[in-house]
């Protein structure tokens, strides 16, 4: 059951595309999690940066984390109407633009050294990526059949693994070396870099091509898949409970890289940079585990491999909030090793079987970003109490979350193929199967309704 779909064979939706297209389309698609790892990479760093340079509170440096990741709050639903409109193509266009808008913000912030610039700076540049997350997830998502969207979409989010490690190296090189270490010069030109390739990509997808994917295409691939379900997209058990693990996920995830630094400097005795440069080998490690575990889903059911790498993060965040130094370090490592693959993953199990409703689906998946913007608060406050090593108990909470939904994904699933299966047999070969989800959930209220009364007028005679 690669992909968490419940059939196989299923038609790719959107017009047919030869293989070269196809390779074409994808890769031109997964360059846009180049630039947003990046930016993400860049920001835990910057986090560091401005405590030092503002002399602010840990608290108080979470504000970027609030803009930066509340941002998806706010633009990820819109954005996803937009596509709805006018297609992936012109969302992309606008997703960019946001972007380089929000990176050029960084120059005057770092030059007039204002803390709320760079706040409102990273809000911009995280709309854009809002947008970009929107449109690249679902894009790849429904980009072939069904069965191979979670390989399909973490093999595209390898190359954001790719970005988050250079990002910490960069920084790591610039905001703490040298004359650097006590001024924001060494900021403004990497952002202006940042700029510079989403002008690049801009110029890239306004010439380029694109298969258009329409909501009709989708509802067609829904269907040939054996399942209609006409409830809107708020009613659907298994997207909105993934809204609420990519809420806990993101947020311990960035909250995790958050405090890296300050863990670091704090419990093993690292310099910034040296604990700056530390981050970037975990960022290694985050890209070589998704490498790594992605054919992981081509053999295993990806619900259950969900569940396990949850499982992993909640044992090791727990280890490192419990000791400190190198065994803490190396907690960290396996940590980040099994974050590889739960945002993909549990974004194809939440927007599958959604059909013409993907792109609102993919929406509010994207919501979920904003978990990074509450969770470091949280950590924050804690360790400005008890210290950074035992705040770690806080993002521990969030990765728990992704453990119980793979599992209850696993259960959801196999009913589901359950349901298709059931119907195929009473059709009958020569019948084309469509599995009614919402009579079918009907038929089952009114079975259980017949059961309880059943048990009622038993203990009335009793």
């Amino acid at each position: 059951m690669a992909g968490g779909a419940v059939a196989s064979n299923v038609k790719a939706a959107g017009p047919a595309l030869t293989r070269r297209q196809e390779i074409f389309s994808f890769a031109l698609v997964a360059s846009l999690f180049f630039a947003w790892g990046l930016s993400y990479g860049l920001i835990d760093v910057l986090n560091k940066k401005v405590v030092e340079h503002f002399g602010i509170s840990k608290l108080q440096s979470t504000l970027l984390q609030v803009a930066y990741f509340g941002a998806y709050l706010v633009y990820s639903v819109p954005a996803s109407l937009f596509a709805s409109r006018f297609g992936y193509r012109a969302g992309i266009l606008m997703g960019l633009s946001l972007y380089c808008a929000g990176a050029l913000a960084f120059w005057p912030s770092a030059h007039f050294e204002k803390y709320y610039g760079f706040v409102i700076s990273a809000f911009v540049i995280a709309c854009g990526l809002a947008t970009l997350e929107t449109m690249a997830n679902s894009f790849i998502s429904v980009l072939g059949p069904p069965e191979g969207a979670a390989f399909r979409l973490n093999l595209a989010q390898s190359m954001n693994g790719l970005s988050a490690f250079l990002g910490p190296l960069i920084a790591s090189k610039t905001f703490f070396s040298g004359k650097n270490a006590n001024s924001l010069d060494a900021l403004q030109w990497v952002y202006l870099a940042v700029a510079c390739l989403g002008a690049a990509l801009f110029v890239l997808f306004f010439f380029a091509k694109l298969p258009n994917i329409t909501d009709a295409d989708m509802e067609d691939q829904a269907e040939s898949s054996g399942i209609v379900d006409e409830r809107p997209v708020w009613q659907r058990k298994h997207t909105m409970f993934g809204f609420l693990t990519q809420l806990f996920y993101v947020g311990a995830q960035v909250s995790t890289a958050s405090f890296v630094l300050f863990y670091l400097t704090e419990t093993d005795g690292r310099t910034s940079a040296e604990a700056s440069q530390m981050l970037s080998y975990l960022q290694i490690t985050f890209m070589v585990a998704r490498f790594a575990s992605t054919p992981l889903l081509r053999f295993f059911n990806p619900c259950l491999v969900l569940a396990a790498y949850g499982t992993s993060c909640t044992v090791f965040s727990l280890m490192a909030a419990l000791t400190g130094g190198k065994a803490g370090l190396a907690a960290f490592f396996l940590v980040f090793f099994s974050e590889s693959v739960i945002y993909p993953t549990t974004f194809t199990l939440a927007t599958s079987h959604l059909g013409r409703h993907t792109k609102r689906g993919a929406g509010i998946l994207c919501m979920g970003v904003a978990g990074g913007s509450f969770f470091p608060s949280a950590q924050g406050a804690f360790a400005d109490a008890k210290g950074t090593r035992i705040s770690y108990i806080v993002p521990m909470l969030g990765f728990s979350a992704c453990a119980f939904y793979g599992a209850g994904m696993y259960f959801y699933m196999r009913r589901q193929a359950k349901l298709i299966a059931d119907n195929a047999v009473l059709a009958g070969p020569a019948v084309p199967v469509v599995a009614d989800v919402n009579a079918l959930e009907k038929e089952e209220s009114i079975e259980k309704v017949e059961i309880e009364d059943t048990r009622l007028e038993a203990v009335s005679r009793v």
